[in-house]
């Protein structure tokens, strides 16, 4: 993925006890094309508008996500993923302006760091660092 600036929205994703149910509800719904993203012991789901190819930008990628292991924090809403420059500072700065972190930071390997922040709203964001 291209680095995007800091405040980006990169991508939603949506994590339930059940994302083969809930894609295949949003495919029938919506229209999406599902496509299984290997997790290793299981699939979760990448959803496209119909036609969109890979580099199609002008098309959403999102994804529906298992609730198990590092996602079984993760409450069952639509989450974004925001770019930031520097996680653990943008970590910091939520707990000192009333925020939390929810669980660990994460790796996506060699491409990024992110982690699970509550606002002092409580609603969630996903905070994702492009290495």
């Amino acid at each position: 993925m291209e680095k995007k600036k800091a405040g980006t929205i990169l991508w939603h994703d949506l994590t339930v006890p059940d994302a083969g149910v809930v894609s295949d509800f949003y495919r029938q719904v919506i229209g999406w094309e599902k496509s299984p993203l290997s997790m290793g012991e299981y699939d979760d789901y990448v959803m496209q508008a119909p036609g969109a190819g890979e580099g199609d930008h002008t098309m959403t990628t999102t994804g529906v996500c298992h609730a198990k292991g590092p996602n079984s924090s993760i409450p069952p809403q639509w989450m974004i993923y925001v770019a930031v420059d520097d996680l653990e500072k943008s970590m910091e700065q939520c707990t000192l302006h009333g925020g939390k972190v929810i669980g660990e930071k994460r790796s996506m390997g060699k491409e990024a760091v992110y982690c699970l922040i509550q606002d002092p709203a409580g609603a969630h964001m996903m905070l994702y660092q492009q290495l």
